[in-house]
């Protein structure tokens, strides 16, 4: 990857935030990386203390990806303790704050007395800044942001919504160098509430940072030309791509935890043959599978690359587990960087 200033890149998960601080003429090898335990993660333990306490909550700051600490806001709930939230920390449990108020979150812009606060987002760029600063390192004004949205669909399957997106990008060409964002689409909307926090960050998803990340292993990037298939393994999600040069020719999307090795290898050996379908995908709990009518699966995608902290799934598929940099956990860390660094040279 080549770049010509400093950038900080976070790859956020459900599990893990995947953090990489890119410096021109250093090598990946002695540069910071580090794997973290995500927002999500860490404000689901601030809860569950607050629980144990019994006292009453609050949620203040913005919307973020929900898993551990929507479940944290519900126990919380079903404990008998009380849940204020200012509107936009709201949206993490639904973009319906009808639906939200159904759970018993009572929502209000000002802090209740006698509750505990808070702070609700993907990205805690102060305590990153504090924790390096121990160690002398500063962050850099560049900073890219990988998170996995679904858009806001009140009203709507909001993995139908997500899908209707990744579906349009493969119609309209499928280019993945136009996935990078300077300026969010209005509906990803937990995109937008990084851009509100980071202004000056450009944003990505996660399953566009798998992609880029897979491609910065050698032993994948030299059989791009000729196709291959992608496949990350996240704590949440999985995503499997088909990719020849720039262009994705489809892809499946699901939830890693309704999974299991036998149905995974199906599935991937079935989005190669373009048999898999969007109907079994979705009816199964996923977000769905699309490939476009010019994908020829006699031409090339003979290597599958997978990336992901639950590769395991597939061992024994006979498939290649890829290495960027040597550091298969900082995949989507390394493929922003190397994202940003094209959208460099084509402008």
């Amino acid at each position: 990857m080549q770049f010509d200033k400093p950038v900080l890149a976070i790859d956020v998960g459900g599990g893990t935030q995947d953090i990489f601080l890119f410096q021109p003429g250093q090598s990946v090898e002695n540069s910071v990386q580090m794997v973290l335990p995500s927002q999500t993660q860490v404000i689901a333990r601030q809860i569950r203390e607050i629980t144990d306490r019994r006292e009453d909550l609050f949620l203040t700051g913005s919307l973020m990806g929900g898993g551990a600490s929507s479940s944290a806001i519900r126990k919380h709930l079903a404990a008998g303790c009380r849940v204020y939230a200012n509107p936009e920390a709201a949206k993490t449990l639904d973009d319906d704050l009808h639906k939200v108020r159904a759970t018993g979150v009572i929502i209000t812009e000002s802090q209740p007395r006698n509750t505990v606060s808070v702070t609700m987002g993907d990205i805690n760029l102060p305590a990153l800044a504090a924790a390096l600063k121990t160690f002398a390192v500063e962050l850099p004004e560049q900073i890219v942001v990988a998170v996995q949205d679904h858009g806001e669909s009140p009203g709507f399957s909001n993995r139908l919504f997500r899908f209707q997106h990744w579906q349009r990008f493969v119609a309209e060409g499928g280019d993945i160098r136009r996935l990078l964002y300077s300026e969010v689409p209005s509906y990803l909307t937990r995109m937008l509430a990084v851009k509100a926090l980071l202004p000056q960050a450009y944003l990505a998803d996660t399953g566009t940072a798998a992609i880029w990340g897979a491609l910065e292993d050698p032993q994948v990037a030299v059989k791009q030309a000729e196709g291959v298939i992608l496949l990350n393994v996240g704590n949440q999600h999985t995503v499997g791509v088909l990719l020849k040069k720039w262009q994705v020719y489809g892809l499946f999307e699901h939830h890693t935890g309704l999974l299991n090795s036998g149905k995974l290898i199906d599935y991937i050996e079935r989005l190669r043959m373009g048999a898999l379908t969007h109907a079994e995908v979705y009816q199964d709990g996923g977000h769905g599978c699309y490939i476009s009518p010019d994908y020829n699966p006699a031409s090339g995608f003979n290597l599958v690359a997978v990336t992901g902290p639950r590769r395991a799934m597939t061992w024994g598929a006979g498939y290649y587990l890829a290495v960027p940099h040597g550091n298969m956990m900082l995949a989507g860390a390394f493929g922003l960087v190397a994202a940003l660094a094209a959208r460099q040279i084509e402008q």
